[in-house]
């Protein structure tokens, strides 16, 4: 039987990307080698230190080129001496917008052994997912100045959405959650809705009552693709009290899908809770095209070089990755083997892990070799 092979992007990018990309390859090529496939990897040295020598971000022949590959695993893109905006939207928006990524998916979980800011909180507490949005809404960038430098001026960013973008959106999120509680129901539910059938929640997060235009749509769209879920129970939070509720009743979450600011807001927040950025991964996917895998840290430029960076996100994403391309078993045998390793760490936090970046990275190769 002929191996399988899938193309890979590589962008490690800026600051600490080189580093947690680095460890996240060699756990991947480890796991890959175990199932029977493997990964074509292709490095590209896109970001903020080749924009400052050549001036160069992402062309449409480069964005041509990134359709040629099943997946783009990224480091990370951001650097201190180029002007914000330009690598964001020249680079990270580019890529997300004209490969069409629009999903963000972020699994938000609480790993043993890992703490949260959050008192009595446990990891079955704090376990779900949040779909955002990924091409609409403020980031398409429209919007205008009016009487610019003058006392009368007024800026305009535009909040936009077609049917289509919540569409699909609203559609992936309660798909997602089908999807994830085949084979048992979420834990949230009561045993009397239970009895009725359901076996998951899908949350919608929004401001219906100051947004009325862009989330009448979206309350619109929300109940016409629940009505072809019967067997999912449905829920609407403003965003708002979703800072609330995240706090202090993470446990009434299981998949919320929300707008593309939003989604940006409520996802950070997120992070914090389950343990900080340095253990949350993400996902940027186009379900029938090319999906970008990367940690959400950030490039940590004043931590660049020193070995002390927690690159559990960086192969978290990674695992997500196997997933995404089918390979289901890679992926769960990946995640066992993290959990194992992040048990023997003293701390999630910068320089306090009791291990180095790479010793991390050494450590779940010789789990996955234990297997």
């Amino acid at each position: 039987m002929k191996e399988k092979i899938y193309k890979i992007a590589i962008i490690p990018g800026d600051g600490i990307g080189p580093e947690v990309i680095r460890e996240g390859c060699k756990v991947l090529d480890v796991v890959s080698k175990k199932h029977s496939f493997s990964l074509a990897k292709t490095e590209f040295d896109f970001g903020g230190g080749r924009y400052l020598k050549t001036g160069h971000i992402l062309s449409d022949d480069d964005i041509k080129n990134f359709k040629k590959f099943q997946a783009i695993y990224l480091g990370g893109i951001g650097h201190p001496e180029v002007k914000p905006g330009i690598l964001e939207r020249g680079i990270l928006l580019k890529l997300r917008f004209d490969l069409d990524q629009y999903i963000n998916l972020r699994p938000v979980r609480l790993y043993e052994n890992v703490e949260t800011p959050i008192k009595n909180k446990t990891p079955q507490d704090i376990d779900y997912t949040v779909i955002r949005e990924n091409t609409g809404d403020l980031y398409t960038g429209v919007g205008e100045f009016k009487n610019k430098g003058s006392k009368e001026e007024v800026a305009i960013q535009s909040m936009i959405y077609s049917y289509k973008q919540v569409e699909r959106s609203v559609r992936y999120a309660f798909e997602y959650c089908q999807n994830r509680h085949q084979s048992e129901p979420w834990r949230g539910l009561s045993s009397s809705e239970k009895s009725k059938g359901y076996i998951g929640k899908v949350t919608m997060c929004g401001k219906t009552n100051v947004l009325t235009y862009v989330f009448d749509l979206w309350q619109r769209v929300f109940q016409e693709i629940a009505n072809e879920f019967p067997k999912i129970l449905t829920d609407y939070v403003h965003v708002d009290a979703m800072c609330i509720y995240m706090i202090e009743a993470p446990e009434r979450f299981d998949t919320i899908v929300t707008s593309n600011m939003f989604g940006d807001i409520i996802t950070d927040l997120a992070a914090v809770t389950q343990g900080g950025m340095g253990v949350a991964p993400s996902g940027n996917i186009n379900p029938k095209g090319v999906s970008m895998f990367e940690p959400v840290h950030g490039t940590a430029p004043q931590f660049t070089g020193q070995n002390v960076i927690n690159p559990i996100a960086a192969i978290a994403s990674g695992a997500m990755l196997l997933n995404h391309l089918g390979e289901k078993a890679a992926a769960q045998e990946l995640e066992k083997a993290m959990r194992t390793v992040i048990k023997q760490m003293k701390s999630m936090q910068v320089g306090k892990m009791g291990m180095t970046t790479s010793q991390v990275g050494d450590a779940i190769v010789e789990q996955l070799s234990k297997n």
